[in-house]
């Protein structure tokens, strides 16, 4: 795993990835936004969705961590070792917004994100113990 020497690196990196993963959904045309190409095993609203997911649910173990309420990783019904339904959750969460709102909401998303680890010390970011949530062992 990619090892950064300050958040304000981390920060970059994940901009810089971001920016280049939401770019490929430019020349997309919305009609294409449920459509599965045979390179890729997700529709391209299923690949954002993903990623929506994932970076909403990160913020929510740590919103609930902070509020003092049982953390529940990956997410309450499901275990690490059968993500399937949850990824249909995220898809079926974001099915209904076109494929621009999808993008806005992803460079919204990275905004929200990146402002939120900005928020943590070095400390807390790269070394065990900075949330439970992060340093807990997953149950399979």
């Amino acid at each position: 795993m990619q090892e950064y020497n300050s958040k304000e690196a981390l920060i970059s990196e994940i901009r810089k990835t971001a920016h280049i993963f939401i770019r490929e959904f430019n020349g997309l045309l919305e009609s294409d936004k449920d459509l599965r190409f045979s390179e890729v095993d997700r529709t391209p609203q299923e690949i954002i969705a993903y990623q929506l997911g994932w970076t909403n649910l990160i913020l929510k173990w740590d919103h609930d961590e902070l509020e003092c309420k049982e953390v529940i990783t990956p997410a309450a019904g499901y275990r690490w070792n059968g993500l399937g339904g949850l990824y249909q959750e995220f898809y079926h969460r974001y099915q209904n917004h076109s494929l621009k709102e999808l993008q806005k909401m992803f460079v919204d998303t990275v905004d929200h994100f990146t402002a939120w680890i900005n928020k943590f010390s070095d400390e807390e970011l790269f070394y065990s113990g900075g949330r439970k949530w992060a340093s807990s062992t997953p149950s399979y």
